[in-house]
């Protein structure tokens, strides 16, 4: 395929809103439609509806973004900056993919990949686009939204004559051919609206913002705003840059808050914009502007240029914006709000979202401009969420800013969880598998889970209040509620696609809640088949052992566990400990595994295996953990945390001191350290790592309870040998990155000293290989199964339960089929309002992605994936023309390739399809589906009027959906 864009004709463009509108409900995919109220702002001699817009960025580089915008609530346009440097040369230098906005964001493309001409006509013609709509769809005021351009990067390119031509067309186009062009066609497909179409207005900007380069010199940017308000007569804001901050506040702030990973030195802080620069410039500006009767402001603020650290994009520096940019914007707004006591407007982009778009305008900072979050799930329509929210506030003319109110949001900002990272760095939410070219909804959830648990469709059961239902659903794949819901890894939530908005939905918790209010209701009704299958032994009770009675009791298989321990339980039982789950918990789940029959025989150690076959046992499943600890090779008093955790729970601990080390991130370690705490005449207890906090593999929330506790963390340590007191480290330092993109700890020359009379080593664990070889002699491969960690190592309960399932399904043959309850589903219309609203609780309100994920459609600023509703279902198609590769669906696709690459194309022209490699069609025919067709590198024509046509009939039922009910992309 190829990164270029081809600009829609006017034309099509206002063809495609009027059929789409007609026949979907729908402006470029998106529904969610904002109509304003009466209110109005003044600026700039113009009036906004709501104060809110899209960043310049790639949210404004297309005619059909920015319409797109419009009828989502946006009111005010940064229009994507230009230059002197501009289509193919700029676009040569931008390395693809070029953003990714999982968490905060990051990109490495900054101006209109456009050239200056092809951008000047996109602007008009999203004019001269919104204006119609606006009136004819009612969505409000035909002059309540502004435009405002955006320029850089120095002087001499602003007056060249292409620049200058597009700043003044800009400010008057009613002489350029565009205008006349998009006023000629749109009077001719609407000539009842010909009157109101030849009144609009050309001046199409009134403002600009100067987009000043890093390491501009203070006087050229001074006299490029001097020349726009001068010479140009333009309102005028400056962009700053945060590295107005200064090095050491941005790298101790970031650090704050949990952007410790990110990585930059200060050659930029150095090279930039000075503070005792920028304020006396400011007023300069500020007194040229007023004595011109115009405005003058400044745009808060630009991006950060940070490194590539960890492979994120394919260039060695790139720039970070979202809620790690708001941290610095906010502080910039106080410095500034304070500085001019609230005389200086400012404009505010940076980290924007649902959350902090009102108080900054209640403080007085407007018009408020958002990228990032629009890079999300849920995408465009976040903005009618936040439109209403900016709607319901006070309108009243700027008078200024309220220095006090930004210096609380400032101070508050570090402290506040949405404006966080997470004491660990987030996984990208991708799977392993490959991006299927149909049929692509799925709930990431679901598919990271080991034993694919139906999460959104239990979470919806529990929202409507069946909670039996529900936990029914959820002991069709796992008899372990209870244990699950308190301890699981969750690796679902990890996946979940609300992480993306502000945290995962709590999926454990849920599972928890719906065992505790239906578990009464719902034991009474369980009960074994006939037992007429297969005789099978299990040596083991955990967690693994007892998946593995309720999966064969349930398929009528005759089981018998065997467990040494007087309680069945396991690690859940005998390690874990009870801040961690209790008792009772256990017992519950112990008692549903019981309920599908079987013989559990405790204290007794396993017969070998002769004495198995002599029994008539035909199947034997080893799930007897993974009791050999990896050992901490260190001299001193070292003692293993499987070994600690034991004895502390059976009450026969050792005493350990004052003062504790426990080494490892993982959760073992997590809960070692918490339980030495607790200990008696413990004082102290340290976690000693030898990467960062970030890297560790621990659970958030365990390293979360173990902070909050006081367990110290000491990072990029690597322990010596321990004696009289003290644990002796060896100091480490990050490299390069390794395979995983976690960077290296590399030894430096340095040590330090620990406080610990004990060292507790949490390395993790291993089978013990020698009993599956000792049982080999009496079962083959085909009846002998390893689960849990007897079968991968140290193994979390979901996948003990998983690996039960499969082997109980191996030997009995059954699929366990179940059903799911239709009410189990929400109807795509909620599900999709759901990815844009944030205010709902984040525990509770699933986004429902098994009913619809459409994530790559909903984060693609330039709409070049849409879906189409066929007889089959709705499938996603890629529109190759409207793709520029900035790569953002891969990030949030649930699969591991990328929708731009990897989903059913269309092409609109064949240089283009020659050009790709993507499998799609070419339309050969625009009435008659006559198309050119790639599917697995042959290319072929195919007549799909013809009904024994030979094709796929999901992939031939969306080309013809196309053809009837999308014409319009053809």
């Amino acid at each position: 395929m190829s990164e270029r864009m081809t600009p829609l004709p006017f034309g099509e463009l206002l063809e495609r809103l009027l059929e789409e509108y007609e026949r979907q409900g729908a402006v470029f995919g998106e529904r969610r439609f904002y109509r304003a109220g009466k209110k109005t702002l003044p600026i700039f001699g113009e009036k906004l509806e709501t104060p809110l817009g899209p960043a310049a960025g790639p949210h404004t580089q297309l005619a059909q973004n920015i319409v797109t915008a419009y009828c989502c609530g946006a009111r005010f346009f940064e229009l994507k900056t230009v230059q002197k440097m501009d289509g193919a040369e700029l676009a040569a230098c931008i390395s693809r993919p070029c953003i990714k906005a999982e968490f905060e964001g990051y990109n490495c493309e900054w101006s209109t990949e456009l050239t200056v001409p092809q951008a000047f006509a996109e602007y008009v013609k999203a004019w001269v686009a919104c204006k119609i709509i606006s009136r004819l769809w009612g969505l409000g005021d035909p002059d309540g939204f502004v435009f405002n351009m955006s320029v850089g990067y120095d002087l001499a390119g602003i007056k060249t004559p292409k620049l200058d031509a597009f700043i003044n067309g800009l400010q008057d186009a009613s002489e350029t051919p565009e205008f006349r062009e998009c006023l000629d066609t749109a009077c001719s497909r609407l000539p009842q609206l010909a009157d109101f179409i030849r009144g609009i207005d050309p001046h199409i900007c009134r403002s600009v913002t100067v987009s000043t380069l890093h390491g501009c010199p203070p006087e050229e940017i001074e006299s490029i705003a001097a020349y726009l308000i001068r010479e140009k007569g333009l309102n005028t804001f400056v962009k700053c840059n945060p590295t107005l901050l200064g090095y050491d506040f941005v790298r101790q702030r970031l650090d704050q808050a949990g952007f410790g990973y990110i990585a930059f030195d200060d050659h930029h802080y150095r090279t930039d914009l000075q503070w005792a620069d920028a304020v006396p410039m400011f007023r300069r500006l500020k007194e040229l502007a007023e004595s011109r009767g115009l405005e003058f402001g400044l745009k808060l603020s630009n991006t950060c240029p940070v490194d590539v650290k960890a492979g994120e994009l394919p260039s060695d520096e790139m720039y970070m914006s979202g809620r790690s940019l708001y941290l610095l914007t906010i502080e910039m707004a106080r410095r500034i709000a304070e500085e001019f006591r609230g005389g200086l407007r400012l404009s505010f982009s940076g980290g924007i979202d649902y959350f902090n778009a009102k108080p900054l305008f209640e403080a007085g900072i407007w018009p408020i401009t958002v990228a990032t979050s629009l890079l999300q799930p849920g995408g465009y329509g976040r903005l009618a969420q936040m439109a209403k929210l900016l709607e319901s506030c006070d309108y009243a003319p700027f008078d200024r800013v309220d220095a006090a109110a930004v210096a609380r949001l400032s101070a508050e900002a570090p402290l506040l969880p949405r404006h966080r990272h997470p004491a660990k760095r987030l996984a990208p939410g991708k799977g392993d598998l490959p991006s299927p070219l149909i049929d692509c909804y799925s709930a990431p959830c679901r598919e990271a889970c080991p034993i694919g648990q139906d999460a959104p469709e239990y979470m919806e059961l529990l929202r409507q209040g069946k909670d039996k239902e529900a936990l029914r659903l959820i002991l069709a794949k796992n008899p372990l509620p209870f244990i699950t819901g308190t301890i699981c890894a969750h690796r679902c939530m990890e996946h979940c696609t609300r992480r993306f908005m502000d945290a995962a939905v709590d999926i454990r918790g849920a599972k928890l809640k719906a065992a505790e209010a239906a578990y009464e209701q719902v034991l009474p009704d369980l009960a074994p088949p006939a037992c007429d299958g297969p005789k099978c032994a299990v040596v083991g009770g955990g967690p693994a052992g007892l998946s593995a009675a309720w999966f064969l009791g349930r398929a009528g298989a005759s089981v018998t566990v065997f467990e040494k321990e007087e309680h069945l339980g396991g690690v859940p039982r005998w390690v874990i400990p009870g801040f961690r789950i209790s008792e009772d918990a256990i017992d519950k789940d112990i008692a549903i595994a019981l309920s599908m029959g079987g013989e559990f025989l405790t204290g007794v150690p396993a017969p070998d295996g002769a004495e198995l076959k002599r029994r008539g046992f035909e199947y034997l499943l080893l799930a007897c953990g993974a009791p050999l600890s990896v050992k901490l090779e260190i001299p001193g008093n070292v003692i293993q945390a499987l070994d600690y955790l034991a004895a502390d729970k059976a009450g026969s601990a050792p005493a350990l001191g004052k003062s504790v080390a426990v080494i490892g991130g993982g959760n073992t370690a997590m809960d070692a350290a918490r339980a030495a705490l607790r200990a008696r005449g413990v004082e102290r207890v340290s976690i000693v790592y030898r990467r960062t906090r970030a890297q560790m593999p621990a659970a958030e929330e365990e390293l979360e309870l173990a902070l909050k506790e006081g367990v110290a963390f000491l990072e990029l340590l690597n322990p010596i040998s321990q004696a009289e007191g003290e644990l002796l480290c060896r100091v480490m330092e990050l490299g390069e990155p390794d395979a995983s993109g976690r960077r290296r700890p590399v030894e430096t020359d340095k040590t330090l000293t620990v406080p610990a009379d004990t060292v507790i080593a949490a390395l993790g664990a291993a089978a013990d290989s020698s009993l599956a070889a000792a049982y080999g002699d009496a079962f083959d491969a085909d009846h002998l199964f390893l689960l849990g960690d007897a079968k991968r190592g140290p193994a979390t309960v979901a996948e003990a339960i998983a690996d039960a399932l499969e082997a109980a399904n191996a030997i009995t043959g059954s699929a366990h089929a179940y059903s799911i309850p239709g009410a189990a589903y929400l109807p795509a219309a909620a599900a999709r309002a759901r990815k844009c609203d944030l205010d709902a609780p984040c525990g509770e309100d699933c986004l429902a992605c098994d009913s619809v994920c459409e994530n790559c459609v909903s984060v693609c600023p330039n709409r070049a994936n849409c879906v189409i509703e066929t007889t089959g279902g709705p499938q996603v198609l890629h529109l190759d023309r409207l793709c520029n590769e900035c790569g953002n669906c891969a990030s949030f696709c649930p699969y591991a390739g990328g929708p731009y690459r990897d989903k059913f194309t269309l092409f609109s022209s064949a240089e283009d399809f020659n050009d790709s490699e993507n499998q799609g069609f070419l339309p050969l025919d625009k009435q008659k589906p006559i198309v050119r067709l790639r599917l697995d590198g042959e290319v072929f024509d195919l007549d799909l009027t013809d009904a024994d046509a030979e094709l796929d009939p999901a992939l031939a039922g969306l080309i013809r959906s196309v053809y009837r009910d999308y014409s319009y992309l053809l």
